[in-house]
């Protein structure tokens, strides 16, 4: 089933968010079997939204908007879509009694503009708000399916998890869809397509091998979309079984070409991976950051269950701060630089003693664009990993993007700890 997505606002096109919704939304309509084939943003005009839905209509058997359907007057979404489907807004008590009992649990009031969130278009089929005040809009045209969901990313996941992909599931038939995927590091972009070219040219049709670099970090994905339904006729589940051989065998075969820069063979980022292997080994770690400002951190505790390894942070931005509340000697400062193996081992030692971790990570870097030098150019980092009275420090150049700059340096540290344990 082909499927397009539309988010919506003028935000969007201004540059004034980063659009994050349509990613998250191919990513798991991919993985429940249905074919992404084009995504595009639109601003808060009702023409080129109804233009925009034509087009996708044309080519698409379900189409996923977002956006545009709040409770404030530039959002147009609700009556764009009354006009596109020859249909009037009505009063819904149900959707009123779902935004009360909202309001209700966080002690808010209940406001015009938000009442006016229960006033739906006729016809269509209405799916409640289980983390917001806006429902969800559900339009069957024949066989094709347009669905409308607030832009807010946790209410539009909410929907979509709960609702929205399983409905589709029970609507329309699904292709299976096979996928292995494999996180290295340790290997640029251009040396890792160099290594893989014979691989990528001798993959058999329709098996497809995919890149995305993460700073610091390569994923790949091998995946098919498996046409044939086992279990429906004979022939058919031959078919089946024959792609998904030949699937295995060239997941395989690619395993043995990187086996050597293999960090994980699964889609968990790099925290996730590091709070399993931490817990799997009854260890707890804390952070001492200068140059990533508290990244790693925040990477590690945007885990669920962090607080079962992760007990704080310091972040020495200031060498005063490295001295004062991590101890580094104030002579070592002086004579080897904030950005050095012996400031580094300090921070993550000491770190792990004033936190009372068995282990720690503890990053210094030159994040740019300024503060370089010809001896330590922007981009010079200095990381140390700590685990029950063993150290290793290593020096990277990551860079010269400053954004960059702190991405990688924080992947970095939680790669080379995740390594060490």
């Amino acid at each position: 089933m082909k499927v397009e997505i539309i988010t919506i606002g003028d935000e969007i096109l201004i540059g004034q968010i980063i659009e994050t919704n349509s990613a998250w939304m191919a990513a798991e309509l991919t993985k429940a079997g249905f074919e992404v084939t084009h995504i595009h943003s639109v601003g808060d005009s009702a023409q080129t939204i109804i233009d925009a839905i034509d087009l996708a209509f044309s080519r698409s058997d379900i189409l996923l908007l977002t956006g545009g359907i709040g409770p404030t007057h530039d959002d147009i979404t609700k009556n764009t879509l009354c006009r596109y489907f020859n249909t009037e807004l009505i009063f819904s008590n149900d959707v009123l009694e779902n935004i009360l009992n909202i309001f209700a649990h966080r002690n808010i009031s209940l406001n015009e503009l938000t009442r006016n969130q229960a006033l739906v278009p006729e016809g269509c089929t209405v799916i409640q708000n289980k983390t917001g005040t806006a429902p969800i809009l559900w339009f069957q045209r024949q066989q094709k399916v347009l669905v409308s969901m607030p832009g807010v990313p946790f209410e539009m996941e909410t929907a979509m998890t709960d609702d929205i992909i399983p409905r589709l599931k029970l609507q329309f038939h699904l292709e299976n869809y096979l996928k292995e995927s494999y996180l290295v590091a340790g290997i640029t972009e251009s040396a890792l397509a160099m290594r893989l070219s014979e691989f990528e040219k001798e993959l058999p049709n329709g098996i497809s091998l995919a890149y995305l670099p993460l700073y610091g970090l390569i994923k790949l994905r091998l995946f098919i979309r498996n046409t044939a339904n086992p279990g429906l006729f004979q022939e058919q589940t031959e078919l089946f079984q024959g792609q998904t051989e030949l699937f295995h065998e060239q997941s395989e075969k690619l395993r043995n070409l990187i086996v050597d820069l293999l960090v994980s063979e699964n889609e968990k980022l790099l925290e996730e991976l590091l709070g399993e292997k931490l817990q799997m080994r009854q260890l707890t770690i804390s952070t001492a950051e200068s140059c990533t400002g508290g990244l790693v951190a925040h990477k590690i505790t945007s885990v669920a269950g962090a607080s079962a390894y992760f007990t704080g942070s310091v972040v020495s931005y200031t060498n005063e701060v490295k001295e004062r509340i991590l101890d580094v000697d104030k002579n070592d400062l002086d004579a080897f630089g904030a950005v050095s193996e012996e400031v580094v081992v300090q921070m993550a030692r000491n770190c792990a003693e004033l936190l009372k971790t068995d282990c720690a990570i503890a990053i210094s870097g030159i994040a740019g664009p300024t503060g370089g030098s010809e001896e330590k150019p922007v981009g010079t980092v200095w990381i140390c990993t700590y685990c029950r009275g063993k150290s290793i420090a290593k020096k990277y150049n990551v860079g010269n993007s400053r954004r960059e700059n702190i991405e990688r340096s924080a992947n970095m540290g939680m790669l080379q700890m995740l390594k060490m344990i």
